[in-house]
């Protein structure tokens, strides 16, 4: 059962670590395993109610991105249907329109067969924890090759969608950061860190979408869905929209100005520290 104490912390977690580089699906993990550890349930168990709750989450985050980045979308989407009408895509919100569906695309081509290995690793964190270490080691190095082997742009291009799609698809592994790898893959790509990050947020909203429809239509029955404690979910999914609202907002004036370094060091030190815990208290 999802109480309203769970509810509210993880909807903080989900709404900060979606858009951070530092991996939601590792915090919501270690955020349930901690709680059910400290509450003495077994946290190698995860019902049908924790998986949909996860999902309501990420929706909330889906709804801050469609809410901070609006006029951009809206552009995006008139744009787009303008150009597939009049075969032309030589608008910019068009081709972006175009770059987020191939990204897509390719994002569902590499994530989809690694699905079912992935969604087993939810019971072990401390395999997660050594997924966030890598996270923290990607970071590293896509700020030193971007700062000493790129020139930077903000123009996006067919090929850097491809990369930054194949890399979200990777983050199908909890403790491999989505918007971590996609901002990385950005960067090794030549992009400057504010257009890596617009984009890493934009490539969000078709697989979130996707998934908040999909799953409760194929793995979970109607009764199941009754029986979940909706006051608590709908708590949790609006704390994890407020949250993550302003976490774009400021990340985006952090990016702007200052390096992802930060965000790597604290992925080594979280995954280290929390791989011994996690050991020790299996």
């Amino acid at each position: 059962m999802i109480t309203i104490t769970h509810s509210i912390i993880t909807g903080i977690v989900q709404g900060l670590s979606e858009f951070l580089p530092i991996s939601s699906s590792a915090h919501i993990v270690f955020a349930t395993s901690i709680y059910k550890i400290l509450t003495g349930a077994n946290f190698s168990v995860i019902n049908a109610e924790e998986t949909f709750f996860d999902i309501m989450l990420h929706l909330g985050t889906l709804i801050a991105v469609l809410v901070y980045f609006r006029k951009m979308i809206l552009d995006i989407i008139v744009e787009f249907f303008k150009a597939v009408k009049n075969r032309n895509f030589s608008d910019e919100y068009a081709k972006l329109g175009l770059y987020i569906l191939i990204g897509t695309m390719f994002t569902v081509i590499i994530a989809y067969p690694l699905k079912d290995v992935c969604e087993k690793l939810v019971y072990s964190p401390q395999i997660v924890s050594v997924l966030l270490i890598g996270t923290g080691i990607i970071l590293f190095l896509s700020e030193y090759v971007s700062k000493n082997f790129q020139a930077k742009t903000d123009k996006m291009n067919l090929k850097k969608s491809i990369i930054m799609g194949l890399a979200q698809g990777l983050a199908v592994f909890p403790g491999f950061s989505r918007s971590g790898l996609t901002i990385a893959s950005g960067l090794f790509s030549g992009l400057d860190r504010l257009t890596a990050t617009k984009f890493s947020f934009l490539l969000t909203i078709p697989i979130i979408l996707g998934t908040s429809i999909l799953y409760p239509i194929l793995e979970i029955n109607t009764a199941e869905l009754t029986q979940f404690n909706w006051i608590n979910i709908s708590i949790g999914t609006g704390v994890s929209a407020v949250v993550g609202y302003l976490c774009i907002k400021y990340f985006l004036i952090f990016v702007s100005k200052f390096s992802l370094k930060i965000f790597a060091y604290y992925c080594l030190i979280a995954g280290i520290v929390l791989t011994v815990f996690f050991n020790f208290a299996a």
